[in-house]
């Protein structure tokens, strides 16, 4: 993306503002997210298509040579044996442009994000909870 492209506010935006030849592969990985994560809003963050499930989930976007897929540290440790074949850092992984994306691989990473957000959330009202009966 130009850095002079106006602030983008939609996915949707996001992508018609790619080049055509990865739109359509953005809508596919977009769709896989969606349906691997139904619950998940998606926003802008980062200026990078998020999807947001009691918090950050997982980012994407285009660039140049490759197409950055961002779940976070926990999603690239778990998987880090079936990413092996891709350039990977602490939470991001690059899947080069003109190869097949590896779908069922992200579908499995998003869920694993999914349960880990859900298992976050649970942990964090439990502890509401309990504070809260506390101060009654």
């Amino acid at each position: 993306m130009d850095k002079n492209t106006p602030a983008i506010s939609s996915i949707d935006e996001y992508i018609s503002a790619t080049p055509p030849e990865v739109q359509a592969e953005l809508q596919t990985l977009r769709q896989v997210i969606r349906e691997a994560a139904p619950d998940a809003k998606e926003k802008i963050a980062y200026q990078m298509p998020t999807f947001d499930l009691h918090g950050n989930l997982v980012h994407f976007a285009a660039f140049k040579k490759h197409f950055g897929f961002y779940p976070t540290s926990s999603g690239i440790a778990v998987f880090n044996d079936e990413l092996s074949a891709y350039k990977t850092s602490k939470g991001a992984v690059q899947f080069p442009i003109g190869e097949s994306l590896p779908y069922g691989l992200i579908r499995r990473i998003v869920e694993y994000r999914v349960r880990e957000n859900i298992e976050k959330a649970e942990v964090k009202a439990s502890r509401k909870r309990v504070i809260k009966s506390k101060s009654v």
